[in-house]
Order: structure tokens, then C-alpha cells, then sequence
């Protein structure tokens, strides 16, 4: 393959490894029409820099389409659970968040191709991230985990939080303890908001998992499979167990 310096995704979800290796581990997915640098090749391999994250992961050169042009670095994402859309090639699944490139009046590109895509997108916003994120968040209930997920299919717990937040309008980075560096420290559970991320950390206070706060001191996470638990000053309370499954490191709020 000739070198190229950007890349566009074709295909539905594209494991990224750490390591140019099939047997390799999967460090987190690149979804349809996503961008990103080519900052090497390696034989099969390429090594790309996610434009939504900065995150780096090697990718398979049967699985990138080069951007002979370019990229549309437009974030118009899609809001279905899935969908597939009809291509010249045969069918492609759109995963939730999977980036509509070119995107206008219900058409995207892809490569030379101009297709209708008929569902739901974030093109035309209504209200704050928060708001959109919640009104969204139940498409997840009951996802597997899947360490390096971003989709409906298996998600990890960053993953969920990153792709939620990513179609209400707002790039997060892609791990838990990346993103428990912004946003405003909120002190206690009882003064937290819907929409907040909640973060936990293991017996050293390493940041190891982070989940979107509800109303109710509950709190959407994935542990297992993208569930709904009680969340209190010591941190995630597994009703059905009758255990603390996570100790709170933090609480913020982004929006």
C-alpha cells in the first residue's frame, strides 16, 4: 500500500489492537466512516491516530480506506440501536455513532457512492449534551462488556460514556482515568446531576471505571453488561448481590 497520511473506516466496527497482531489486544474500536492519521505501516498493519480521541491502536490495511482527498472531519453520528444501509457491495451494519460522512438532507458518502441512510442522526440537535445523552441512553441497557467496545454489540465501561457522549456533541477521551481529568469536581453523590460521570478507582486510587450518574442516585456503567445500579458515598451498590461492586473516586460534570 502506497503511504497515505489519512484513513476513513468502511466497515462497521474495526478492532484496533495494541499490537500489529490478529491475536493481539483489542485497546478499542473504530466505527463506520470514523477518521484518522496513518502514522505507520508495518507488512498487514497500520498504525492510526483516532481524529475523535487521539487514541492510537494498530488496524489491519484490509479493514482502512485510504482518503485519496482528505477527510470530512463533520461529526454527523447516528442515534439508531443499528441499521443497515444497502451498498453496491452488499449490506453494512451502522452501529450506534457510526459517522455519516458528507452527510445533508439524508444522504452520505461513501467512497464514490452517494446512499440514503433513513434513521435517526444527531445532525440537527435538540437541547443540551446531557438531555440528548439521556434520551439515548437505554439503547445500551443490557449490552455485553467487551474490553475495547464502543458499540451496541460490546462496550467497555469508557466506551459507553465516550460514545453517549460523542453524539450529544461533546469528544471525551477514551479511557476512564483520561476523562476523570476534566470537567468540574461535583462533592458528593447528593449534589450530583443526571449526566454526570462517576469515576472509581481499585485499593491503590488508580481510576479504573466510570459510569454516567441518574436520577435517583442510580448509575448506568458496564460491569458484566451495561446494567443500572444504586450509587452511593462509598460507590456502586449491586442490589441483587447486596455488595459494593466499585469504590467512588470522583465525581464531574462535564455539561
Amino acid at each position: 500500500m502506497p503511504h497515505q497520511d489519512q484513513a476513513i473506516c468502511p466497515l462497521s466496527i474495526v478492532p484496533a489492537r495494541k499490537s500489529p497482531d490478529d491475536r493481539a489486544e483489542q485497546v478499542t474500536q473504530w466505527l463506520f466512516g470514523e477518521t484518522a492519521d496513518v502514522l505507520e505501516t508495518s507488512k498487514k498493519w497500520a498504525l492510526l491516530k483516532f481524529h475523535h480521541d487521539n487514541y492510537e491502536g494498530w488496524v489491519d490495511l484490509k479493514q482502512i480506506q485510504l482518503a485519496q482527498d482528505g477527510v470530512d472531519l463533520q461529526t454527523v453520528r447516528t442515534t439508531e440501536q443499528f441499521m443497515h444501509v444497502q451498498t453496491a457491495s452488499g449490506a453494512v451494519i451502522m452501529p450506534f455513532g457510526a459517522v455519516l460522512p458528507a452527510y445533508s438532507a439524508g444522504l452520505f458518502d461513501l467512497g464514490a457512492e452517494r446512499l440514503a441512510f433513513p434513521g435517526r442522526t444527531n445532525a440537527k440537535p435538540n437541547g443540551t449534551a446531557v438531555m440528548r445523552l439521556l434520551k439515548l441512553k437505554d439503547q445500551w441497557l443490557n449490552t455485553p462488556y467487551l474490553w475495547g467496545g464502543r458499540s451496541p454489540f460490546g462496550v467497555d465501561c469508557s466506551g459507553l460514556t465516550q460514545m453517549l457522549y460523542l453524539v450529544g456533541g461533546v469528544n471525551l477521551p477514551r479511557d476512564a482515568w483520561q476523562q476523570a481529568g476534566l470537567g468540574k469536581t461535583v462533592e458528593s453523590v447528593e449534589r450530583s446531576a443526571s449526566g454526570d460521570l462517576a469515576f472509581f478507582a481499585n485499593e491503590e486510587g488508580r481510576v479504573i471505571h466510570v459510569g454516567i450518574v441518574l436520577e435517583g442516585n442510580s448509575i448506568l456503567h458496564a460491569s458484566g453488561r451495561v446494567r443500572v445500579d444504586q450509587l452511593d458515598e462509598k460507590g456502586i451498590f449491586n442490589a441483587t448481590d447486596k455488595v459494593h461492586t466499585h469504590r467512588l473516586h470522583s465525581i464531574k460534570r462535564l455539561a
